[in-house]
């Protein structure tokens, strides 16, 4: 449940803010050095483009291999540890990777940051809503916006090491060793104690209760008589929670495909289909996130003050209509605008899955968190391939239908998250 908080935050909750944002930058930036390296690294190791393509599946890959472990790893550890262990680890697996001398060692470093990242993106969020809760309003669409700062840092690092003529080790060894100094420093102002509040876990043991047996206080023939409707209630819970935590993933992988459709296929959508400029064709791209940074800096407000749910189901109509209108007519203009409008549309549809699956009860702490974001990583991976797959049986621009598509199912299922508070 969350916690109403009427008095403003104290000083502890405004350092934790703090540090977790710290956590969503440096979590950014990490990765986004590398990037930029790549065509240097496959050049170096003189492979092909499909050994290629393996190696950095393995990224992907890793995350779906290991994110399962992050809710254990949290309940046993602590969010703020495992998110500050998983930062400097997965430093250590992108510097790995960049001093990598053959295509196995490339792929095995990919692996392990891959899956560091993924478990650091489960525990910084699972962090970062302990500290909303104690806000007492939202907060948790401005830490990935944060994020969104970080990668474009990382990247603009990776491009002024290149411009420098920095060697791969240099550039990736400064980069661990100063996101990782300031993910430990981050942890030293992180919530201490458990991460499930008191009265939240309170809440849910009185509905695992309830729903576990929890009437062991009944006895005798009056316990028997009611055993029926105790069964009958847990079978609804239960019901209730997997429909929930089923229509979450759903939302929560609307917004990475859309994301992905930008990153994957907008460049080449503009510059083959609609035979734009190299640098037009780049804008695609930027605009997505550019709007969906500016869709996450103002969503904590709009969400305190027109609830997840209608905010969720509107960004999900702009979504299906702005990228609709842009695949109806296609302009270089209006395709470029049509992103945009994607990218702002669904800004806040993973932080609020997160949030969401965080809350359900019933499940462990962490659980709900874990399952949404490694089922989301999932579909990161299998977009690509089956947006590839409809765009060579017909053309590219059926496609990215999947992106008004997204929109519509963020619309259908809008309604599982929370609405207005009264």
């Amino acid at each position: 449940m969350t916690v109403d908080v009427l008095s403003p935050p104290a000083q502890a909750e405004r350092q934790a803010r703090t540090a977790v944002a710290v956590l969503f930058f440096t979590n950014g930036a990490l990765f986004a050095n590398l990037l930029p390296r790549f065509p240097q690294i496959k050049a170096d190791l003189g492979i092909g483009n499909a050994a290629y393509g393996l190696a950095v599946a393995a990224f992907p890959t890793g995350a779906i291999v290991a994110g399962l472990a992050a809710g254990a790893l949290i309940r046993r550890y602590g969010s703020g540890r495992v998110a500050v262990a998983g930062t400097v680890l997965t430093g250590i697996g992108v510097l790995a990777a960049g001093l990598s001398g053959s295509v196995v060692l490339f792929g095995t470093a990919l692996l392990l940051a891959g899956a560091m990242d993924a478990i650091t993106d489960v525990a910084q969020n699972a962090h970062g809503l302990r500290v909303q809760r104690r806000y007492g309003r939202s907060i948790i669409n401005s830490f990935h916006a944060i994020w969104s700062i970080g990668a474009v840092t990382g990247g603009s690092m990776a491009a002024g090491a290149i411009a420098l003529d920095l060697s791969l080790g240099q550039h990736l060894l400064i980069s661990a060793v100063v996101f990782g100094i300031a993910a430990c420093v981050a942890l030293r102002f992180c919530l201490t104690g458990p991460d499930t509040e008191p009265d939240a876990e309170a809440a849910k043991e009185e509905t695992n209760g309830e729903t576990n047996g929890g009437a062991a206080r009944e006895t005798g023939a009056e316990s028997r008589e009611l055993a029926p409707r105790r069964d009958e209630k847990l079978r609804k819970t239960r019901l209730r929670t997997g429909y929930v935590l089923a229509a979450l993933v759903l939302i929560a992988a609307s917004g990475a495909l859309v994301e992905d459709a930008g990153s994957s296929w907008a460049a080449l959508y503009l510059s083959d289909s609609l035979h734009a400029s190299g640098t037009l064709a780049a804008s695609g791209y930027i605009a997505l996130v550019g709007a969906q940074f500016v869709g996450r800096m103002i969503g904590d407000r709009l969400v305190d003050r027109f609830g997840q749910r209608a905010v969720a189901r509107s960004g999900g109509v702009i979504a299906a209509v702005g990228m609709g209108l842009a695949l109806a007519v296609p302009t270089a203009t209006g395709t470029i605008l049509g992103f945009a409008t994607a990218g702002f549309g669904v800004a806040t549809l993973v932080p609020a899955a997160m949030h969401e699956a965080d809350e359900l009860p019933g499940l462990r702490p962490g659980s709900g968190l874990t399952i949404v974001s490694w089922l989301m990583r999932l579909g990161f991976l299998l977009s690509p391939p089956i947006v590839g797959l409809v765009a060579d049986s017909t053309s590219l621009r059926v496609g990215l239908l999947v992106v008004p598509l997204a929109g519509l199912m963020v619309m259908v299922l809008a309604g599982v998250l929370q609405p207005r508070r009264r």
